[in-house]
């Protein structure tokens, strides 16, 4: 196996703010995609977004910083985030329904 920082992890990010109906969901799929970063992002009920994705630490954390800026029109609060192990369960990245 590789260097522990090209290991696969997982994060699993909930994003708070004004992030529901402003392009958030595409914004995260087209970064996450082309960072090469595997995984899903979805809207919850209660107002946030879930970014479920996969890759080497190193991605992941250039995809967090994308998610604190995200689209032009979202406002990010919060991000709530959990670090796993990523198991490469995941094929490309998905805009979940």
């Amino acid at each position: 196996m590789g260097a522990p920082e090209r290991m696969l992890a997982r994060l699993t990010a909930r994003v708070q703010g004004d992030v529901q109906g402003v392009g958030y969901r595409f914004f995260v799929r087209r970064v996450a995609s082309s960072l090469g970063v595997r995984g899903y992002v979805r809207n919850l009920p209660d107002g946030n977004v879930e970014v479920v994705a996969e890759a080497d630490r190193a991605t992941l954390d250039e995809l967090l910083r994308a998610l604190w800026r995200g689209p032009s029109a979202a406002q990010v609060d919060v991000i709530d985030e959990r670090w796993a192990a990523g198991d490469g369960s995941f094929v490309g990245f998905q805009i979940r329904h």
